[in-house]
């Protein structure tokens, strides 16, 4: 999956843009939880499995939750 893919579904569950990181990164918040994430942007290169993983850690969104987007 994507950088464009995983920025949809966070932004369909409620997440939002805060700021660019250093590097090709960005800071995204999710206001309902109060937590944020740091997500790489590099172009169309699929996101690694384990970075995805601790992207929801990080924003404590359930496997299933993520799934269902």
């Amino acid at each position: 999956m994507n950088f464009r893919e995983v920025t949809r579904r966070l932004k369909n569950m409620g997440c939002e843009f805060r700021r660019e990181a250093k590097g090709s990164h960005e800071i995204w918040w999710h206001p309902v939880k109060k937590r944020y994430t740091t997500i790489p942007h590099h172009g169309n290169k699929d996101i690694a499995e384990g970075t995805l993983r601790k992207i929801l850690r990080d924003l404590e969104i359930s496997k299933s939750d993520w799934e269902k987007e």
